[in-house]
Parts: C-alpha cells; structure tokens; sequence
C-alpha cells in the first residue's frame, strides 16, 4: 500500500515553486543577481529531503517547517523586491542579504570562529568550576550553609548586569567578554550541582560511608559520576544561555565575532549585513543545539530511549 503524501509536503512544493517564479519576475527594486539566494534555497531544500530520507517518520514536522521558510522568503521577496512595499533601508532584499554570504564568507566565518573560540572556552571554564566547586559545597555542609545563600542570590541575576565593572577591572574587552560568559555559566551551575548533591538518593550515600571514603574519592568518584548526566542533560540550556551572553559581550567593545559583525554594521546603518549576521547567529544556535543533543544521545543514551 503506497503511503499517502502528506498535504503539507505539497503545499510547501507549491510555494517554493512559487518562490522561484517570484525571484525570475522583474520587480520595482533593483537587487543584486539571485544566484546566492537560490543556492541558498537549494541548500534548505537538499537539507530537508536528506532529513525526510534518513527520518521519515519527520515528513510531515518537517514539512510543515518548510512551508513556513517559503512562506516567509515568498513575502519577504514580494514585499521588498517585487512591489518594493518596505522601508529601502530598514528591510533589505533577499537577493542582497544572501549575496552578502557570498561577498564576505571569510569574513563571516572568521566571526563565527572567534564567537566559537570565546563561547567554548566561557561555557567549559564556568561549566568546570561550577560542578567542581558545586560538588565540594554540596558535600561538605559547612560551606554549603555559607556559600548556597550567595549563590542563591547571584545565580538569577543575569551577568551582563556587572558588565560594566568587569570591563573596568579586566585588562581587554576579549577577556572581559569571556568573564561576563564564565560567570553568567558558573553561578548557575553551581547552585544546580549543590542541588543535585541535596538530592542525591541516601543509600548511595550510605553505601559510601560504609566504605569509608575520604571527602576527595567522595567527591570525585561518586558525586561527580552522579552529577554529570545532569550537567549533559541541561547543555541545551547552558549553551542557549552562553549565545545570549556572548552576542551581548561581544557588541561591548570586541573587535571580533558576530555580535561585533552585527553592532558593526549597524552603527554604520548597513542592515543588509546586519540581517545577514542575525541569520548567521540564527545558524550558528541551530548547529550548537544539534551538537548539544548529539551528545547528550551518546553520553547519557539511558536517558533519551
């Protein structure tokens, strides 16, 4: 019995079809040639057929989130290009935004490295020092009763509220951009590490006693096995909140990285490239996720079956 199409991989066909009539049809605004926009759409194109190959069971999800992009690039491209209906600076053409990624790819990607360099070294250096110190607090009660309230009130407060004294204190914008990401990933951390310690089931803990273990084989050979599918578990999170972090530390004063490509170009009223560094970052958040969940299947499997 051959499987029924669903509606909305049709309809989604529909308006890609109509999508690229749009984009041959002579408009009212003149825009660059549309060659990388339509390499762009074959790109999201060949992605979602290799998606629906590989996972069918995500044909119509998948299809249904395609209808929407054409939908989108659809008006997008009437609105601007076609009937020329938006403001001529504030909304830019799709012809113009995407000839952007051809024109200064090595410049976009210079960004996104230095962003990746910045965002990994602030999420494992406050990723590290908040479990370790978080496991240290969460056993040894003493220093949870003095250290949990403090972390209690600094946690929620975001770290870009003390942005302006860390740069004061720190020797460059770089490392002050690394220090509002560091302690906007650390504070977190290390409340949720006392918490999971708090929670820790007590025959574990009893049967630790009975061994006899010493605060440090406690620590790092117990709690810490015991804390990390946590700490996998919530990476999604944690790395959501270091994009945000880094695109705000970087429009500080950096001289690198998208958020500086984006303020850049916006300070000068350039917001073709501004639309194309938002997609970037758009991007960039999408290929985290997908790493972040791709490793969060193959470390703590037991838990995404």
């Amino acid at each position: 019995m051959r499987k029924k199409v669903p509606v909305s991989m049709i309809v989604s066909h529909i308006l890609l079809a109509a999508l690229l009539t749009a984009v041959f049809l002579p408009g009212e605004k003149a825009v660059k040639a549309p060659w990388p926009l339509l390499c762009g759409v074959a790109l999201i194109e060949g992605y979602y057929l290799v998606k629906i190959i590989r996972r069918p069971r995500s044909r119509t999800s998948a299809s249904d989130l395609l209808a929407i992009v054409w939908a989108f690039l659809l008006i997008w491209e009437t609105a601007v290009t076609k009937l020329d209906l938006m403001h001529p600076v504030l909304v830019p053409a799709p012809e113009n935004v995407f000839a952007v990624f051809a024109e200064q790819w090595p410049v976009l990607l210079s960004g996104v490295c230095s962003s990746m360099e910045l965002l990994f070294f602030g999420v494992l250096t406050g990723l590290a020092l908040g479990t370790v110190s978080g496991l240290v607090c969460g056993w040894i009660s003493r220093l949870r009763e003095v250290f949990y309230p403090i972390a209690n009130v600094l946690a929620p407060i975001p770290s870009v509220v003390f942005a302006p004294y860390i740069i004061a204190l720190m020797p460059s914008f770089r490392s002050a951009s690394a220090m509002v990401i560091v302690l906007g990933i650390f504070w977190p951390a290390f409340l949720n590490t006392i918490l999971r310690v708090e929670g820790m089931e007590r025959r574990i803990i009893e049967s630790a006693r009975v061994l006899k273990l010493g605060n440090v084989s406690m620590i790092f050979e117990i709690l810490l096995p015991y804390a990390m599918p946590g700490v996998v578990g919530g990476l999604k999170v944690t790395m959501t909140t270091a994009v945000m972090l880094l695109t705000f530390a970087e429009m500080m004063g950096a001289t690198s990285g998208m958020g500086y490509y984006i303020v850049n170009y916006n300070t000068y009223g350039n917001y073709t490239n501004v639309v194309a560094g938002i997609i970037v970052v758009g991007l960039v958040v999408t290929a985290l996720n997908r790493l972040t969940s791709w490793i969060r299947e193959k470390t703590i499997r037991w838990r995404t079956e």
